[in-house]
């Protein structure tokens, strides 16, 4: 009896299982558009244009993604959150995907059960001050007022660092980086801090960005991922494999002006005809067609394309690669083979 009882209690957990995980992507499907969580507005990685058309890093791997799935980049409905109403919302299914600013700590993935699928921009927190403030390093920070983003891992760092560094500081506590803006410019601060990319974006929308300095010090380790839930494995493997596509894409050297000959006329590279479905049967076994990659690459481009167009060194917000190369360019990006 208590063997029945347990194969039973298994049987059921394994249904449940499968049918947690058949969820989003099936739900994706019928509803026809992605649900996609993205910043409140943080120029190069999320926020709408002048048309209200939203653009930037962190949007584009959501319009990948809605192009692997549902074949169209503009399938999405993008749903602003911030550091304290993201995680809500991805939790309640309000979101399928949260694609935003958000850091892979070990609370998050293992208490609050997410899954981050992959990290897609190595961070680091750093802080900004006008230069008429004379600081040349945090630690001369003692005293001051800082604005500082609740319910993220940079109000902890912050904490940490000024802890460890026998300092003290006031806080400003600010919800969105747009109120952080505006409380630093109107003097309610004396620095902000948050990741160095943040900063670097916030900076580029001053009227004179040259009065306004990023101190050297990076205080924390920052991988920027985005996530889904957990359980949720067949999911997690779109949205994972989504990336990956798109930074496997730029080191086997597909782009978004080539891609369509590459896909014509499948050559004599298998990673590369296995990316873009001419050769083997990948697609199938994430539960899409053999064209996902093909139609997340072409979405937006691969991942330096990505990069380069929203905030590379040409773009407004000029962030060099670094660590956010590819591994055979000394930086940390290293996408697992297609086979």
């Amino acid at each position: 009896m208590k063997k029945s009882v347990i194969l039973g209690a298994l049987a059921l957990a394994g249904v449940s299982a499968g049918a947690a995980a058949a969820g989003t992507l099936d739900d994706v499907k019928a509803r026809g558009k992605l649900n996609c969580g993205v910043v409140t507005g943080l120029v190069g990685f999320g926020a709408p244009d002048a048309n209200g058309e939203w653009q930037g890093f962190d949007v584009s791997m959501c319009r990948a993604v809605a192009a692997a799935v549902l074949g169209d980049p503009n399938a999405v409905q993008f749903v602003p959150t911030t550091g304290k109403t993201r995680f809500t919302a991805l939790s309640s299914g309000e979101i399928d995907l949260l694609a935003r600013n958000t850091t892979w700590t070990f609370s998050r993935d293992v208490d609050l059960k997410f899954e981050f699928i992959g990290v897609n921009y190595y961070d680091g927190q750093g802080f900004m001050v006008p230069k008429a403030l004379n600081v040349s390093s945090a630690k001369d920070l003692d005293g001051a007022t800082i604005c500082v983003q609740t319910g993220t891992t940079t109000e902890l760092n912050l904490a940490d660092y000024f802890r460890k560094n026998n300092i003290s500081y006031e806080p400003v506590p600010i919800e969105t980086n747009a109120e952080g803006q505006q409380q630093y410019l109107a003097g309610a601060c004396d620095a902000y801090t948050t990741d160095m990319s943040g900063l670097a974006s916030t900076r580029a929308t001053f009227e004179a960005p040259g009065e306004h300095v990023l101190l050297p010090e990076i205080i924390s380790k920052e991988p920027l991922a985005p996530l889904v839930r957990h359980g949720d494995n067949e999911w997690a493997d779109v949205v994972r494999w989504t990336l990956n596509a798109l930074i496997a894409a730029e080191e086997a050297g597909i782009t978004s002006a080539n891609i369509g000959e590459l896909s014509a006329q499948a050559g004599d590279a298998p990673e590369i005809n296995r990316i873009l479905g001419t050769e083997g049967d990948l697609g199938e076994m994430l539960g899409l067609d053999n064209e996902w990659a093909k139609r997340a690459i072409m979405a937006g481009g691969n991942y330096g394309e990505i990069f380069e167009k929203n905030i590379g060194e040409a773009s407004p917000i000029g962030l060099a690669r670094g660590l956010n190369a590819q591994w055979t360019d000394g930086g940390l990006l290293y996408a697992p083979p297609f086979r």
